[in-house]
C-alpha cells in the first residue's frame, strides 16, 4: 500500500528516485494555419524528467522555499511519485495557483497514484484560497487524457511566462468546486 505525505526541503533531491521514462506515441500540436490542436504521431521516449532533473529540483526547492507544498508517494522507502503546488495566487480574473509538477514512476502508473497526488494538490490549493488549479501539461496524448479524466479543461486565461517556458505545453485549469465526474467536455 503506498504511503502519501508532504515532502520537506531536505528531501527534494529524492525526486531522482522517480523513473520518469515515458513513451509518447502521439502529442497535441497547434496547427499554425488553422490555430487548432491536432494529434501528431511523434514516437518519442523521454528517459528523464522533461527539462532535466536539475530544472525540476530547482523548481521544487523554489516551491517549498516560497511557502508552497510538495506531496510524495512512497512504496517502502522509495519515492515513486510526487507533485507540487505553489502558494501564490495569480490571474487577471481567475484565482489560480500553479500545480507545477506531477510525476509517477513508469512501473507505478495506472494505479491511481497520480490521481491521489492531484487531489491532494487540489485540496491544498483550496486551503491557499485559490478557486482553480492551473497547470501546464505536457502535450502527450495520454497526459492530456489523464488530466481530462480528472475534470481539467483549457485554461480561461493564458499565462504568458509559462507559455514562453514551453509553448508546446497545454495550459489547463481545474475548478476547485465540487466536481461531478464526466460532466465536462474537453476542448482545446
Amino acid at each position: 500500500m503506498p504511503d502519501y505525505r508532504k515532502l520537506n526541503l531536505s528531501e527534494a533531491d529524492r525526486i531522482a528516485e522517480i523513473d520518469a521514462t515515458h513513451y509518447i506515441k502521439n502529442a497535441w500540436r497547434r496547427n499554425e494555419a488553422s490555430g487548432q490542436y491536432e494529434l501528431v504521431e511523434i514516437n518519442w521516449t523521454d528517459t528523464e524528467l522533461p527539462n532535466g532533473f536539475d530544472w525540476h529540483l530547482q523548481r521544487l526547492k523554489e516551491t517549498l522555499q516560497n511557502g508552497g507544498t510538495a506531496f510524495g508517494c512512497f512504496e517502502g522507502s522509495t519515492l515513486i511519485g510526487y507533485t507540487t503546488v505553489d502558494k501564490d495566487i495569480f490571474g487577471k480574473q481567475e484565482k489560480y495557483v500553479l500545480l507545477d509538477q506531477l510525476f509517477v514512476s513508469q512501473n507505478c502508473r495506472g494505479k491511481g497514484i497520480g490521481k491521489a497526488l492531484f487531489l491532494m494538490c487540489a485540496k491544498q490549493a483550496a486551503e491557499y484560497g485559490a478557486e482553480k488549479l492551473f497547470l501546464c501539461a505536457g502535450s502527450a496524448e495520454n497526459t492530456i487524457a489523464f488530466y481530462q479524466k480528472l475534470g481539467c479543461q483549457t485554461a480561461k486565461e493564458r499565462n504568458q511566462r509559462l507559455y514562453e517556458e514551453d509553448p508546446r505545453d497545454i495550459q489547463l485549469e481545474y475548478c476547485l468546486e465540487t466536481k461531478k465526474s464526466g460532466q465536462q467536455d474537453y476542448v482545446f
